[in-house]
């Protein structure tokens, strides 16, 4: 099993920033694809970043593209996500997940584990 825990969301004014965090720990492989999703009230869940934790590019959403950016501690297993620019639209409940890559490191379009999510509120 892997467990992961999110922390760093709250409320913020529209313009201003957030940083979440997502402990990665458990049964995971020395790489793993992982990722940050999000859920706005009434709309479905959608990726707004991954990685594969063994080198390679990373996803963004268009929405997101020059103002969010993630990184990873790969000694605490600790994946970030830097929130710049924050937008109204932004609002929402942000998951963490993770799972094993797809052959060549390529991420799965359906993660297994998730973490329990924490809230944005960005207001205008």
């Amino acid at each position: 099993q892997v467990q992961l825990v999110e922390s760093g969301g709250g409320s913020v004014q529209a313009g201003g920033s957030l940083r979440l965090s997502c402990e990665v720990s458990g049964d995971t492989y020395s790489t793993y694809c992982v990722g940050w999703f999000r859920q706005a009230p009434g709309k479905e869940r959608e990726v707004v970043a991954d990685t594969y934790t063994g080198g390679g590019k990373t996803y963004y959403a268009d929405s997101v593209k020059g103002r969010f950016t993630v990184s990873l501690d790969s000694a605490k297993n600790i994946l970030y996500l830097q929130m710049n620019s924050l937008k109204p639209e932004d609002t929402g409940m942000y998951y963490c997940a993770s799972d094993d890559p797809l052959y060549g490191g390529t991420c799965p379009s359906e993660y297994t584990y998730w973490g329990q999510g924490t809230q944005v509120t960005v207001s205008s």
